[in-house]
Order: C-alpha cells, then structure tokens, then sequence
C-alpha cells in the first residue's frame, strides 16, 4: 500500500502587527490631519482675539471717569449726580456734625477730581439724623472739681459754667443738664452743656459773716432801744 504524501503548503511570512514610527509619523503629516490641525489653530487664535476685545469691553480699560465733588450735598442729589457720571454710590458709615442737615454728605472716597473706572464704587460717609450720646461717668461726690473738668473733657462732653453750693471747696457734688440732675451711667447728648455743682467753703464763711452781722445790728437795735427808754 502506498503511502500518500502530504504536501504541507507554508504560509506567507508573518507579519508584524506593531506600526512602526515611520508609519505612524505618515498617518500625522497626511493632508487630513494637518488641515485639522491648521483648522484648530485658527480657532483657538480667533477664540484669544475675541476674549480679549471681550475683557477689554468689559473692564472699560482705558475709560475713566472724574470723580464729581459731592461733600455738603444732600445725599439723594449726591447720588443723583454719582449717577451721571456712571459711579456707584455706596453709603458706608455716619458721622455728627450739628452744623449740617441730617443725611448731608460729609465725606466721600476717593476724592473729588480723581480719576476711576467707570462704576467705580464711591463711599460716603452721612450726616447722621440723631444726636449722638455719651455715658455720664461716676464723677458727682467722687472728685475734685479739676479730675472731673479733666475726664468730661476727655470724653468729648461740653461744659457750662459751674454752679456753686455749700460743701467743701472745689468738690464736686453732682452733674446737671438741661437743668435736671443726670447720674453715673445716663447718657446725654454731646450738644447739651454738662454743668458741674461744685462745693464752696467760702459760702459757709459768708454765711458765717451775715449772720454775725445779723446779730450785731440786733444787739445794737437793742441797745439803741434800751437807751431811749432810759432817757
């Protein structure tokens, strides 16, 4: 029995699946993808151009104001005229000044004449309608009358002229204002005139002196009237 032969047909040669970099360097430099890559780069520049006329707009660069003066002004027309000039007014603190009407303009930052940004923020600092208060510190029956001229006058309290009543000289014995007696602790307008009851010893020796004299012209009186009884 013959033996059949088995033809063993090779295959082509393997091949390497891996590209190589010369392959892959074709696949990058082919006319799709350079023109892509081209197409990218004119967006992303036209992209930059437009965000920066964009900031530019936005920021006002270059656009600047002057600043209008408005210290004195009532602060509706304060505001007012902030508005035209394309500020914004902001009312950031309050102040006392007895010589101004309530809600007059007595500061303002920046200053007039600077030059801003449109809608630049502008502080202003108002005229307040009330009448600030200070705490009347422990001082009647407390100090002499130099300590408590000295701490009233630290404290930003105005004085009137003293009024004097019997006690011991130079001390004090209670605080008034507006006529009525104030105690340690109650507040009192700043524009209100604090007065001071202060002790005098020399009344007492006054006093002293005109009851003595009193008594004189009595017992001379009595004298005078003895005598002529006498005659």
């Amino acid at each position: 029995m013959n033996a059949r032969a088995h033809t063993v047909t090779a295959g082509p040669p393997h091949q390497d699946r891996h590209m190589s970099i010369k392959d892959i360097l074709r696949k990058f430099t082919s006319p799709i993808v350079y023109w892509n890559l081209v197409a990218l780069a004119v967006a992303t520049c036209l992209a930059m151009v437009g965000l920066w006329f964009w900031m530019d707009r936005f920021t006002h660069h270059g656009i600047e104001v002057e600043v209008p003066d408005v210290k004195g002004k009532l602060v509706a027309d304060a505001e007012y005229e902030l508005g035209l000039a394309h500020l914004t007014p902001v009312r950031t603190d309050s102040a006392y000044n007895r010589s101004l009407p309530p809600g007059t303009v007595l500061e303002q930052i920046p200053a007039s004449g600077s030059h801003v940004k449109e809608g630049r923020e502008i502080y202003l600092t108002i005229n307040s309608s009330q009448t600030p208060t200070l705490a009347m510190p422990d001082i009647a029956d407390n100090c002499s009358l130099r300590e408590a001229e000295a701490k009233l006058k630290a404290l930003g309290f105005k004085l009137a002229p003293n009024e004097y009543t019997e006690g011991d000289k130079d001390w004090v014995l209670g605080v008034k204002c507006g006529g009525r007696n104030v105690i340690a602790g109650e507040r009192v307008p700043i524009d209100e005139p604090v007065t001071l009851v202060v002790g005098n010893s020399d009344m007492d020796e006054d006093m002293d002196e005109i009851g003595q004299d009193s008594l004189d012209s009595f017992d001379s009186l009595e004298d005078y009237t003895i005598t002529e009884e006498a005659e």
